[in-house]
């Protein structure tokens, strides 16, 4: 392998990392355990260190589908070069930095999505028209659906209309049915995923559904059990769970912001994909244990006022959309997810602390990361070919 090859994955690997390391910082490293900490369920400090560890084990797990897509569905016609992607990369990791440090959670997707696709047109790309419907579908409801859920979740377990003890269980069943159906790298064949309700119906010889029915009823018992033995221990260990799961979920999603890239780049050295995403875990890891913990406060503190219930109700559907996403090879990003479902969860109680002007900046932050990656990865690639 030529020298100048070699300097440039190189290069296009540190640029990577430095984008890896601003989502761990700020999207998936911030968001999982956001509500949380605002409920006093868990410190800022340890929230980095646990949602680390699961983001790993998330981007390998489930990281597939959506690397492969940002790397090979967002613009037709071309493959991303070692510059174009590494100007995409470098493009978005500093928005998604300048928003840590400010404070601001930056639409991660948003800005490797814009970037990606600002510099493939550059590269003279078809636009990838249906994938970008997909994506705008999912990115325009997520704050409705999210958010709505939340809402009505939120005013279920803080009202006196439904019992408490057989609402939880049955939220915590809903998400048991979730997970039944959560792909995972190592339970299908080789490059592809499979659900824990798949295999064992498989096995057994049942239709999945009643796999996941009973996996969602034996779920539900225990949290009926655990709610009757300990009302305010089985909220907080409901809350962690459920923190866990978004993290976990966060990792399969992000990682593939920071990866897909390279996937076209070095996949011709021979680099599997199975290395990229370990690479990419890493990275969201350490911007988890070194960034995360200013963002995590951000989040948990200036969006709304948030109790264990009504931190419980922002991250179920918060973790039903992110599946919903990695499911369909789909970048979404996690804050918007999140602060959606906070603000969502926080108006059950009135305006519950919720800051209309943080959140007005928030979405103007979303739009202009958009936007701003596009015209920033297509100007700075033009301007890199002419010059190199």
């Amino acid at each position: 392998m030529a020298l100048a090859t070699v300097a440039t994955l190189v290069v296009a690997g540190a640029a990577s990392l430095f984008m890896a390391w601003s989502i761990g910082a700020g999207s998936s490293g911030s968001t999982p355990f956001a509500p949380a900490v605002g409920a006093n369920a868990i410190s800022v400090m340890r929230a980095g260190l646990v949602v680390g560890v699961l983001g790993l084990l998330g981007a390998v797990l489930q990281g597939a589908n959506v690397t492969e897509a940002v790397g090979t569905e967002l613009i037709g016609g071309v493959t991303l070069t070692a510059t174009a992607a590494i100007v995409a990369l470098v493009v978005a990791a500093v928005l998604v930095a300048a928003g840590v440090f400010a404070g601001y959670p930056i639409a991660t997707a948003f800005t490797v999505t814009g970037a990606v696709v600002g510099v493939g047109l550059a590269m003279g790309g078809d636009p990838a028209w249906p994938k970008y419907v997909e994506i705008l579908t999912l990115w325009v409801s997520t704050p409705f659906v999210g958010g709505g859920a939340a809402y009505l979740v939120a005013r279920a377990l803080t009202g006196t209309r439904l019992p408490e003890r057989a609402l939880t269980a049955a939220l915590a069943g809903v998400v048991g049915a979730i997970l039944a159906n959560v792909g995972f790298a190592l339970l299908g064949p080789a490059g592809e995923q499979a659900s824990v309700a798949v295999v064992v119906a498989e096995r057994a010889g049942v239709p999945s559904t009643v796999v996941t029915i009973a996996v969602a009823a034996v779920v539900a018992g225990a949290e009926y059990a655990d709610v009757t033995r300990d009302r305010a221990g089985a909220q907080r260990r409901f809350l962690l769970s459920m923190g866990g799961l978004v993290a976990f979920s966060a990792g399969g999603s992000q990682v593939g912001l920071a990866i897909g890239p390279l996937v076209p780049i070095f996949g011709d050295v021979g680099v599997s994909l199975l290395a990229l995403l370990v690479g990419g875990g890493v990275g969201l890891l350490a911007g988890s244990w070194t960034g995360a913990p200013r963002m995590i406060k951000a989040l948990a503190q200036d969006y709304a006022s948030m109790g264990p219930r009504r931190s419980i109700a922002a991250l179920i559907p918060s973790f039903a959309i992110a599946q919903t996403a990695v499911a369909f090879g789909i970048p979404v990003s996690f804050n918007e997810i999140i602060v959606s479902a906070i603000v969502g969860a926080g108006y059950a109680a009135g305006d519950a602390g919720v800051s209309r002007t943080k959140m007005g900046y928030t979405v103007l932050a979303w739009i202009g990361s958009l936007v701003g990656a596009f015209v920033l990865g297509f100007g700075v690639f033009s301007g890199v070919t002419r010059v190199i």
